[in-house]
């Protein structure tokens, strides 16, 4: 399918306006952090909690969903205008109002749920009351000084990188279905040919199932999700009904690719690396500012703000070398998928599609790729496919 011109004028605009209000949320939030700081709003929270509950786990629960459900509150307008009105306007979400509602009520219980849970736990090892084993190298967990030991970023880093795989495990049949409904694919063919797509590939799959995207938007996507004894074939239904069998399979050899490659655990090692990096840095960074804005401790729920604006300014400095990671890794699945299936004509179709069902950029600005893209562009794998057809020497 060749590329629609016009699609892709659309995209280059809803492209333009998703980095614009990309921009404004990271300056607004900036604002809303040195304002809650500055008029001591931070405090007040902490004090008002207090004097419901002197109980330390209760009161941290109470602060992070008071925190968060007031930063919600604040950036609606950004989030309805962001999730509702632009995909409306260029024809990508088929959900009514209130739909669409419902699952931003579903997303905010899921984060205040999963969030409560590590925030908890960080601010447990932060007071340093939690009875654990040493770790290798780790100091042990003190309640003096301005708060505990230097090592609760370790144990805090230790968990999350637990938590994160607990996470990928459930997701495909806890987390999902709480926003789409699934069911078995209902394509004996497609089915073999998939499930054998993966046995070449070394994969252990629990069936091939398809997400009931088209009750909330025309986009297209697959993906090969969950961690062992959760791991499945998942086809979006605006993918199935609009792609051939050769395409799909293309599309699902790229995500068997990342098997192949064992990026699982390139990613995790990447992640762990990462999240001890960023506690270690948390860490430093609250010590610093609790001594010089005269808090009890970095574990006093008032210092909650610079513990958002480290990982904040850590995640932002290092997105463009997480992108640039996936990126590599993502163009390694590609050339998997071209090798498996020998068929480069169906991978450029599938990518030609994708660009123009999804509304995707096929070449943005190199800024652009830099900073914000985990993928390689589509106009960069629509030209890797044809490279590749070019040299085969099969037919493509």
């Amino acid at each position: 399918m060749p590329i629609d011109p016009a699609r892709q004028h659309q995209a280059k605009e809803y492209a333009r306006l998703r980095h614009r209000l990309f921009a404004l949320n990271l300056a607004l939030t900036g604002i809303a952090l040195a304002a809650t700081l500055g008029l001591g709003l931070n405090v007040w929270l902490k004090q008002s909690i207090f004097a419901i509950t002197r109980d330390a786990g209760l009161a941290t629960l109470l602060y992070f969903t008071s925190a968060y459900l007031a930063y919600n509150l604040l950036f609606s307008p950004i989030s309805f205008y962001s999730g509702f009105v632009l995909p409306h306007r260029y024809g990508l979400s088929l959900q009514n109002f209130r739909a669409w509602l419902t699952d931003e009520f579903k997303g905010l219980a899921l984060a205040l749920v999963l969030g409560g849970v590590v925030i908890e736990i960080i601010y447990a090892l932060l007071r340093g009351n939690l009875p654990l084993p040493p770790l290798p190298f780790a100091p042990p967990l003190t309640g003096e000084g301005l708060g505990v030991g230097s090592g609760w970023w370790l144990y805090a880093s230790a968990f999350m990188i637990f938590f994160s795989v607990v996470i990928a495990n459930l997701a495909p049949v806890l987390i999902y279905p709480i926003f789409f409904k699934f069911k078995p694919l209902d394509d004996a063919e497609l089915t073999r040919r998939l499930t054998a797509l993966a046995e070449r590939a070394h994969t252990r799959v629990r069936g091939v199932y398809t997400m009931m995207l088209s009750e909330k938007t025309t986009a297209a996507n697959a993906a090969l999700m969950g961690l062992g004894n959760t791991r499945r074939i998942v086809l979006g239904d605006t993918l199935y009904n609009n792609y051939t069998h050769d395409e799909i399979e293309t599309i699902l050899a790229h995500e068997l690719g990342h098997h192949v490659h064992r990026d699982m655990g390139w990613f995790l090692v990447f992640q762990s690396l990462t999240t001890l990096a960023g506690f270690f840095i948390a860490d430093q960074f609250l010590r610093a500012s609790v001594a010089w804005l005269h808090y009890e401790s970095i574990a006093d729920l008032a210092a909650f703000p610079l513990l958002g604006i480290a990982f904040g300014v850590f995640g932002l400095l290092t997105m463009p070398i997480g992108n640039a990671f996936s990126r590599w890794r993502e163009r390694m699945a590609d050339d998997y998928a071209l090798d498996a299936t020998q068929n480069a004509r169906a991978f450029t179709s599938a990518m030609e599609k994708l660009a123009n069902q999804n509304l995707g950029e096929l070449e943005p600005e190199p800024w652009v790729e830099f900073l914000l893209y985990d993928h390689p562009p589509l106009g960069k794998r629509i030209a890797r496919g044809e490279e590749y057809a070019r040299a085969s020497p099969l037919p493509a």
